[in-house]
Parts: structure tokens; sequence; C-alpha cells
């Protein structure tokens, strides 16, 4: 039984408001992927979220999804990193993380590259907002970093990702990785993944052609303080 009694209801929710924005777009609820990203939380959330249902699961800070993916490692779970990611941790993530949203640069794709004999989802983090400090490639740069993924062992090209501007109309912003999207296509047709959408505008991301949706408070509830 989760220890908070309004989890299930809140998930049901969003899923119910997935469906409907799916449909509303003409297409099947089945295609977009809802990840619950559970930043500040405890692991125990984790453990709730599972008994719910949830497989797919998101954090963006290293230090704090490396303890929650050894703590949960009996889950049948799949870690979605969605932070911005230094090279010097790429290695690290890589040894729990399915698929990283955040590749942006080229040492990073260097750094988490690995013929290890596992295969990775990696998404290209395209910058919407034209301030690089939150984290992003320029949409110029977008099949350059594509080509860089798709020649990097252990990485398979899956889609791009970005976050909406602060303060904008999402719904031209995600046209716009559409677009980028569309682009990547032609390189790489199987990378066909848009990560897009959080709490306040997953509807629109939808609309746009979303596949991924990082949705935290909305399911989760407001984030304790960090610890």
């Amino acid at each position: 039984m989760p220890s908070d009694p309004d989890l299930a209801a809140r998930l049901a929710q969003v899923d119910a408001g997935i469906a409907d924005a799916a449909r509303a777009a003409g297409r099947d609820p089945a295609e977009v992927t809802r990840i619950v990203v559970t930043k500040f939380h405890p692991a125990a959330l984790v453990r709730d979220l599972a008994e719910l249902g949830v497989r797919d699961v998101g954090e963006n800070r290293h230090q704090e999804a490396q303890a929650k993916a050894a703590e949960t490692s009996d889950l049948d779970v799949r870690w979605h990193f969605v932070g911005q990611l230094q090279s010097n941790k790429a290695r690290a993530v890589r040894a729990y993380a399915h698929a990283v949203h955040s590749l942006d640069r080229p040492s990073v794709i260097d750094a988490i590259a690995s013929d290890d004999g596992r295969e990775i989802e990696g998404f290209l983090q395209i910058d919407l907002s034209g301030s690089p400090g939150r984290g992003g490639a320029d949409p110029a740069d977008a099949e350059r970093l594509a080509d860089r993924v798709l020649a990097a062992p252990g990485i398979r090209l899956a889609g791009v990702m970005a976050v909406a501007p602060l303060g904008e109309d999402p719904a031209p912003a995600f046209a716009r990785l559409r677009e980028v999207s569309e682009r990547i296509r032609s390189l790489a047709p199987d990378a066909d993944r848009i990560s897009a959408g959080m709490s306040g505008d997953y509807a629109v991301a939808i609309r746009e052609g979303a596949t991924h949706l990082r949705i935290g408070t909305a399911i989760t509830g407001k984030r304790p303080d960090a610890g």
C-alpha cells in the first residue's frame, strides 16, 4: 500500500489526461511513454510507483539516481537520466540508466559510449530557448551530433529531447523540436522518438508528436526539499 494515499489517484488522473490528449491529436495513447520523475523523493516512492504498474522512472541528478537505482535494483523499472550530464559522470550514469535524454555535446557522447556489450538509448537534447545554461545543443548542430551517436558504440540513437522555454507558449517550441526530429529521421529513420512535455505542458507536447513525457509533481506531489 503506497504511503501516499493520493498517489494512485494522481497517476490515474495524469494517465487519463495523456490518453485524452493523444486521442484528441489522432494518436494511439499506447504510443506515449510516461516517465515519472522522482526528483528529491525517496526510493520508497519508486517502490510505490512500481506497485502501481509504473515501469519508467526518471531522475536528473546522478548522485540521487545512482543511489535510488541501487536501492531498487530488484524492481522491474527502466531508469531514464533526464538531467544535464557531465562528461566525468557519464560512465557511472551508463551503469544504471536504460536511456539518457541529455546528449548535447560531443564530449558527453564520447564519454558515455562503450563497447561493454550493453546498449542504452540516447536522446539528443536540443536547446529551444537560446539559453545554453539550461542545457541542450543548438538546433543547427543536431545532424552533427546525430552522426556522432550513430558512430558511437553502445548507444542507440532514439531521437530528440527538449524542455520548453520558461515563460513562453510551449507550442511553437515543441513544433520546432518536431522539425529537428524530422531532420534527424532523414539520417536515422528509427530515431523517431521525441522526449518533450512535463507536468504543465504534456498535452501540448503530445499534440506536437511527443512519444516520451517526463512528468514529476503532477504524479508525485510536492517535492521534498533537496537533500
